[in-house]
């Protein structure tokens, strides 16, 4: 990823969140993924399909891997908000709060943990809507997503 040299890069959502609930509940295999979330926030990228080249470039390091790479710049418009300010302000619009952390690699060994909301709830068994975002949104994919199931230590948070 750190190849892609993107501004305000992460990898995020489901990746991170997973990692997170698979270790509380002491897994000892990961939950299968997806696919892998990457954000990044370039507000001077022209073209709208930029991202299919970052897809492309991932898939040809890890092609085992389900790469979906978006420029948070643009994705105000699909959503019908506001445009968003940085990687961290889109993540803030996302429909639960735990979803909304991301991480990346800052130099050798280190890495830059970010989230929209914090980290409590995230590493405190819970699953809570954001208001930024329909309750009836929120509902569906806690339940298509059988997270209550696959993580039944995890709660909705009131």
């Amino acid at each position: 990823m750190s190849q892609l040299n993107l501004p305000q890069c992460y990898i995020a959502a489901g990746f991170v969140r997973n990692l997170v609930w698979d270790s509380l509940h002491e897994f000892k295999s990961t939950t299968p993924l997806n696919d892998v979330d990457v954000i990044y926030y370039d507000p001077n990228e022209s073209s709208s399909d930029t991202y299919l080249d970052y897809e492309a470039h991932l898939k040809g390091c890890m092609p085992e891997l389900n790469w979906q790479v978006r420029n948070q710049a643009q994705m105000h418009q699909r959503n019908g908000d506001e445009p968003y300010q940085s990687s961290v302000d889109a993540m803030s619009y996302w429909p639960e709060k735990e979803t909304a952390v991301g991480v990346r690699q800052t130099a050798m060994n280190q890495y830059e943990v970010v989230s929209a909301f914090g980290f409590e709830s995230l590493f405190g068994y819970c699953v809570t809507h954001n208001p930024k975002r329909s309750r009836a949104t929120f509902e569906n994919r806690v339940n298509s997503k059988g997270w209550l199931v696959r993580w039944p230590s995890l709660r909705i948070a009131p």
